[in-house]
Order: structure tokens, then sequence, then C-alpha cells
């Protein structure tokens, strides 16, 4: 890394906070009470790879947030032949997003990662996900003291990979290209997104997929700990 580094920005979901896993918790407290005869391991294998294919259309501004709410939950539902209806579809969606911030666990070393990179480099937040649940999870699983800044989509009017999104947290920052790095899971939308506004990036890979040799990534968090 370069010894010049001063600002370290963190993406969230499948970065520091564990979507996967409390996605998880939310639909089982949700489906326990509206549809128990869904398996909670059936849907999240089916649910899973819909809810990315759905955010990377969002990401692209070719569906609304509303219209994300909806699909991701009507295509999964599909998939599984199961008739639920949009009525039912619109409760669902409304308790997972009540449920969603309760459960908080976040990846392996994050905490002892930020108390050591706290003491040393002004840390932040670039979001493409919703305001109002993302400072609750933040502020939920108890590591929003860590960071400076939170930017998010809504705030930026654009949504990562765009350029825009790093200009705003750099201004939100007061922080320059030359002295940052991005730190996500994303491909596109953190990486691809940093490197191309001019931006040093680093891949969160904790799945260990094949990437381009130029991609710097780690694996664990606390790699970050030697790293900087």
């Amino acid at each position: 890394m370069k010894n010049n580094i001063k600002h370290i920005f963190f993406d969230l979901d499948h970065t520091l906070w564990d979507f996967d896993r409390n996605s998880e918790k939310a639909f089982e407290i949700i489906f326990q009470e509206q549809l128990p005869e869904i398996n909670i391991l059936d849907f999240i294998n089916i649910y899973a790879p819909i809810n990315q294919a759905c955010w990377k259309l969002y990401q692209n501004n070719l569906i609304t947030h509303q219209e994300l709410r909806y699909k991701r939950l009507k295509d999964s539902f599909q998939t599984l032949e199961m008739q639920v209806s949009d009525a039912l579809i619109a409760k669902i969606s409304d308790d997972y997003i009540l449920h969603l911030p309760n459960s908080n666990h976040l990846f392996e070393g994050c905490v002892e990662t930020l108390e050591y990179l706290n003491r040393k480099y002004k840390l932040h937040i670039i979001t493409n996900g919703f305001a109002d649940v993302q400072f609750k999870k933040l502020n939920n699983s108890g590591i929003h003291h860590f960071f400076d800044t939170v930017t998010n989509s809504e705030m930026a009017g654009v949504k990562k990979p765009h350029g825009r999104i790093f200009e705003y947290a750099l201004s939100v920052a007061k922080a320059s290209k030359n002295e940052s790095i991005m730190i996500g899971d994303c491909l596109d939308a953190d990486v691809g997104g940093a490197l191309g506004f001019g931006m040093e990036a680093l891949f969160f890979n904790p799945n260990r997929i094949e990437v381009d040799k130029h991609i710097k990534q780690i694996t664990n968090l606390v790699e970050l700990k030697n790293m900087f």
C-alpha cells in the first residue's frame, strides 16, 4: 500500500456487516409467523443470487428502490413455485427492512481491525444501501463511532460505481484521491468504481473467488493490520 494513505473508505454490507447471516435471521423470524411452511435454507439458496441480480439492476438505475424490494421476493417465490399475494409480499418486504438491522453479525476480525486502523487513519463508509437501514446497522452493531463520515447513494444522488459518489464522499471527508483507498466486496461497484475514479482500491474476497492478478485483495479483515 502507498505510505501516504490517510483515509480508508469501507463498503458496509458484505464487507464489514455480514449481510448474508443477518438476512437469513430476519427471514427466519418473518417466515415463522407469515409462512411457516417455508424451509429457510431452501429460500435463502434461491433468494441470495436473485437479490444480488436485483441489486445490480438497481445499481445501474434499471429498477427503482421499490421495484427492487418487490422483485427480489416475487422472483424468489415464483422460483419456489409458491403463490404469494402482492399484499403479503409488501408486508414481508416491510417486515424484512424492520428486522434486518436487529441481527448484527460482523465479519471475523471486524472490530479488532477497525480499532487498530482508527488509531492511525480516518475511517469512512461509502454504501449503496438505503440510508435509514444502513445507519441502524452501524448503530446496532456498535461500530458507528469508528467512522468520521458515512456517504450513501441517496445523499450523493448516484450509486457506486459512478465516480460522483466517490467525489462526494471525498469532499465530505475533506480527503484527496491520492491519500485515500476504497475497500469493498464488489468488483464492479467498489473496486472498479474507485479505480475508475482514480482512487486506490482493495478487494475484500472472503469467498476466494478468482480475480485478475493486478487486483489487490484480502480474504480476512485482520490482514489489513499487516498492510497499514
